[in-house]
């Protein structure tokens, strides 16, 4: 899961979804610096991880990208599935997902000073490209790898991730509406979260 699927997952609370969105950049015990409901979001945020990392759908989804990326095949999987959750977001939310970016915006630059510092480097660039709403389209997705492959250890095969996910389209939407809601489930089942979402 990357970004919107995180914050998607956290609820209605601003601190659990701030840590969850920090989660990837507090490590160990640094999350004993935070208040206690930005530290839940920081367990959330681990707890996702590690069920989405041995879910059997996302395995077999991963698979499809191991011939390019190897170990980073994960990564980009975590990229397609907020993909697929922006494509079906009316599926999974009541407002716009242009509202909940928005939303979004407005609690990170409130809580701009508990960031981690790599965080407030890259926040800007975030919300001026609106990069959770570019998710929906197959340019988002592009230009997110290539971010990434430039900036990270990600292997530069983004031409490769691309035609994979218009080639095997429809298999990986299918895995990821029926991952999704396990993962929803999941958090639930702890019993302090509830995700609100349409009735089906």
């Amino acid at each position: 899961m990357n970004y919107l699927s995180h914050i998607y997952l956290s609820g209605d609370s601003e601190e659990v979804i701030l840590g969850n969105f920090i989660g990837d950049y507090v490590k160990g015990q640094q999350f004993l610096n935070y208040p206690d409901g930005v530290a839940k979001g920081i367990f959330l945020h681990r707890q996702i991880d590690s069920f989405t990392d041995s879910h059997p759908v996302i395995i077999e989804c991963i698979v499809k990208l191991r011939p390019a990326f190897g170990k980073y095949a994960g990564i980009v999987i975590d990229i397609f599935m907020d993909h697929f959750l922006a494509v079906n977001w009316h599926t999974y939310s009541h407002e716009k997902l242009s509202t909940f970016t928005k939303r979004f915006h407005a609690v990170i630059l409130a809580n701009f000073v508990q960031l981690p510092s790599p965080v407030k480097l890259f926040v800007p660039f975030l919300i001026q490209h609106k990069r959770l709403q570019s998710y929906a389209s197959f340019e988002g997705v592009e230009k997110t790898l290539r971010i990434m492959s430039n900036h990270t250890s990600l292997p530069a095969e983004t031409e490769f991730a691309i035609q994979i996910l218009e080639d095997e389209y429809q298999f990986f939407n299918e895995a990821f509406n029926r991952f999704f809601p396990e993962i929803i489930r999941f958090i639930e089942t702890k019993g302090e979260f509830k995700i609100v979402r349409p009735e089906l």
